[in-house]
């Protein structure tokens, strides 16, 4: 029987916890046609790679439902750790193999360094030096990697987006395919077209980062000492649209939904799950909480998050085939699970990537509709007063993200009217920065929000 290798870029958690479980599913029922190659494109995962592979690829994977029961598991379908160099020599030579059927990858939002009109950002500087011949983004890493590939033969394969991006298998093969053009890559881009598929997905499970008692647990349940063990809740769902082109592991057989579109889940996700989870992570830091669960069983913090989704965001995607009110419970019951410990700084990271792609969508559809998005707002006023404690070293936590420009946040905190400027910027707002109706929502929206800061536990709805 022939072996297919599902080849996984991006050495995080989320693919070990989300992915990677899904097809050790599969290897559990006894279908063993598919295994995982794991690597990375940059060299900030090689202590995860190299205990992997001293591992032989195997690791401990705790699940905890909102109960406190947990269970353990032990995750065996990574069967090749590609280890990291300067010219990611084995990814190549591994994505190059026919055998390599999938080529998927997780990278977070801010990997894929799109404008708000979701076209390639050229000034990014990580894309500039890819341009140059270095590997610092996914579209370096593929367009070594396919090159190798048609060099020895071009056999077709899949390339799948499992990051949280709307649209996500359709906009990254056109930031690709502006890459390859703008490299002068215009056979390997025909290749590209012609020799593909992207298929868009809906990933979805709660993975913290992990901390020592993960692995503590895990020696006292098991007995196994494991260097690089994960933790993620129990809930767990995955969404894709069934457009593989050279083959794929039976995903329908182990809970997998492979259906015609995934535009009703993707949007629910997006804008029910991850923008509300954000939102969560920047009220909470901004009132001294450090997890997910306890910012969001803060009584008004709750209530923002309730209202934002309730009075905001149904309206806009309905009518739609998920029951988008018992959706909005579930987020908000996993959100208040004590025993994940989620951390408002994980959440809380690539604002400068959330807002346009989870929140502005909402705020347009609310004018589009003649409705002031009073709830909606809320989260960008947030997010600038989350900036504020930012450029002001305020922050309990270093803040991460992977497309912010440091010097020209804090040139804007200068200004004379930070909250103007901070509107202004099209990249987050779109068309919405020239209405003076939304700057003015805004500016009562940080004035209520200033004063909560100082009362928490007075409702928003009363400031």
């Amino acid at each position: 029987m022939t072996k297919s290798v599902w080849m996984h870029i991006g050495a995080g958690s989320f693919h070990r916890a989300h992915q990677a479980w899904y097809l050790h599913k599969l290897l559990e029922q006894g279908d063993d046609r598919w295994s995982i190659a794991l690597g990375n494109v940059r060299n900030d995962a090689t202590p995860l790679l190299n205990h992997l592979a001293a591992q032989n690829g195997e690791y401990t994977l705790e699940t905890v439902t909102p109960e406190g029961e947990r269970a353990y598991e032990i995750i065996t379908s990574i069967r090749k750790v590609l280890p990291w160099d300067d010219n990611i020599s084995a990814l190549v030579q591994q994505g190059a193999d026919e055998q390599t059927r999938v080529i998927a990858f997780t990278v977070t939002e801010a990997g894929y360094y799109l404008t708000p009109e979701y076209e390639l950002d050229l000034q990014q500087s990580d894309i500039k030096a890819d341009l140059n011949g270095e590997l610092r983004s996914i579209y370096g890493a593929l367009t070594r990697i396919l090159k190798q590939r048609v060099a020895n033969g071009g056999a077709p394969v899949t390339l799948l987006n499992c990051d949280n991006l709307r649209h996500n298998g359709e906009r990254f093969r056109h930031g690709f395919l502006a890459f390859l053009a703008a490299k002068g890559e215009s056979a390997l881009a025909d290749w590209v077209r012609e020799n593909t598929t992207s298929p868009n997905t809906m990933v979805d499970r709660i993975t913290p980062r992990p901390t020592p008692d993960v692995a503590e647990r895990v020696k006292a349940a098991t007995g196994k000492d494991d260097a690089v063990p994960v933790m993620a809740e129990s809930f767990i769902q995955w969404v894709i649209e069934d457009d593989f082109i050279a083959g794929r592991p039976a995903l329908e057989k182990v809970g997998v939904e492979l259906v015609a579109s995934v535009l009703p889940w993707e949007e629910a996700k997006i804008r029910i799950l991850n923008a509300t989870h954000s939102g969560i992570a920047w009220a909470g830091t901004l009132i001294g909480l450090n997890y997910i669960d306890e910012s969001t069983r803060q009584k008004t913090i709750h209530q923002l998050a309730w209202e934002y989704v309730s009075k905001d965001v149904i309206p806009s995607l309905s009518p739609s085939p998920l029951d988008l009110a018992e959706y909005r419970d579930v987020v908000l019951a996993r959100f208040s699970n004590p025993w994940i410990k989620d951390t408002n700084q994980r959440v809380a990271a690539d604002g400068m990537s959330k807002i346009p792609g989870m929140v502005t969508p909402t705020l347009r559809e609310c004018y589009q509709r003649g409705e002031t998005p009073a709830a909606s707002a809320v989260l960008p006023a947030l997010f600038f007063l989350f900036l504020q404690r930012w450029v002001q070293g305020e922050l309990p936590y270093e803040y991460q993200d992977g497309v912010i420009r440091p010097d020209a946040i804090r040139q804007l905190f200068t200004d004379t009217d930070p909250l103007s400027a901070f509107l202004r910027d099209e990249t987050l707002f779109g068309e919405l920065t020239r209405s003076t109706e939304f700057h003015a929502l805004m500016a009562r929206t940080v004035v209520g929000l200033e004063k909560w800061l100082v009362q928490p536990e007075q409702s928003l709805v009363a400031i």
